[in-house]
């Protein structure tokens, strides 16, 4: 049983009594194109309740019971569905436009509601224009989690929140230069990080001023999801959103292995996959042809010589540090 499962595990026998009983509907911002959108969600049958601190909130979301079998009804750009969720409260519907007809492009809101509960969250729907898809890890990427480190992660699991919780430096500003390049940028988050913590992450990423419009994949915990979660996600954003691909990670897990094997399966698709310097660097063969990167600027002056990034941005959000001058030495004194 790994770290995660572990977390949910405590979080359902310590945090199961204090949930009150009214539902709850989580919605994950999505990407989409002209032609369909996905919406994809958990139903919940009793919502966790704020709590006082970080560590009551954490524990009930995890703790919260999935609704099986609730009745979703779904509506996009005045497109309506209803869909079943299943055994553990998720659902997932394919919406299309009217017949002959292409959802307007850009950022509109999804709704998800069920009685008693309602929900939205921002799609965004892809113009023609978008010429990269960035596909980015979030903890220890984005957010400092500290997985290598057990007793660091719990505390960060459990004690952190979407206002507390550390942001690694100058990553917001790297991925708003991939956006303001020549390129159109969309954003993709495919983490580890379980469902439950959706609007956890959602907050994390609005107080640290990511760029908007990011698609938020979570993990959906339990033995099926000990390993090799990520790259059924990432292969379907790779098939759903045929355009060159960016990815990030960190080097704490596997974002490199992970990485490798998709760069692999989608030959000439991966344009670079920048890996941040999260520990356990030793084997230096885990990042062949990759970028390894401490700051965030070395991965964006990376980014600007393969025309990813938009160089005066990065000089901008990203300056060089000042390097100081020794001091002369002036004459001896008498």
């Amino acid at each position: 049983m790994n770290m995660l499962t572990r977390l949910f595990v405590l979080g359902v026998l310590l945090g199961g009594s204090h949930a009150v009983a009214a539902p709850a509907v989580l919605l994950a911002p999505v990407l989409g194109l002209p032609e369909r959108v996905m919406l994809q969600g958990r139903v919940l049958k009793e919502a966790p309740s704020d709590g006082s601190s970080a560590l009551s909130r954490n524990l009930r979301r995890l703790a919260a019971p999935n609704w099986e079998g609730a009745k979703v009804s779904v509506r996009f750009q005045g497109v309506t569905a209803i869909v079943t969720s299943g055994h553990d409260g998720g659902f997932e519907v394919t919406l299309m436009p009217p017949e002959g007809g292409r959802f307007k492009e850009g950022a509109s809101e999804a709704e998800a509601w069920v009685e008693g509960a309602i929900t939205s969250a921002r799609v965004e729907v892809l113009p023609a224009t978008t010429s990269l898809l960035v596909v980015s890890d979030f903890d220890d990427t984005l957010a400092v989690t500290q997985v290598t480190k057990p007793a660091k992660l719990v505390q960060t699991a459990l004690l952190k929140d979407s206002d507390t919780q550390e942001v690694v430096p100058g990553m917001a500003a790297l991925y708003g230069c991939l956006r303001g390049s020549a390129t159109s940028s969309a954003f993709a988050l495919v983490s580890g990080s379980p469902v439950q913590y959706l609007p956890r992450v959602r907050g994390f990423l609005e107080r640290h001023q990511f760029p908007a419009g990011f698609g938020v994949y979570l993990r959906d915990l339990g033995p099926s999801s000990l390993s090799n979660y990520k790259q059924p996600i990432i292969r379907r954003l790779l098939t759903q959103f045929p355009l060159p691909v960016v990815l990030v990670g960190d080097s704490g897990e596997k974002d490199p292995e992970v990485y490798a094997q998709i760069r692999e399966e989608f030959p000439g698709r991966v344009k670079a996959v920048y890996i941040r310097d999260a520990g356990r660097t030793k084997d230096v063969k885990r990042f062949q042809d990759m970028v390894l990167f401490k700051d965030a600027r070395e991965a964006a002056e990376h980014a600007v010589g393969l025309g990813l990034a938009d160089a005066a941005c990065v000089a901008s959000v990203l300056p060089k540090p000042s390097v100081s001058l020794p001091a002369t030495a002036g004459p001896t004194p008498p």
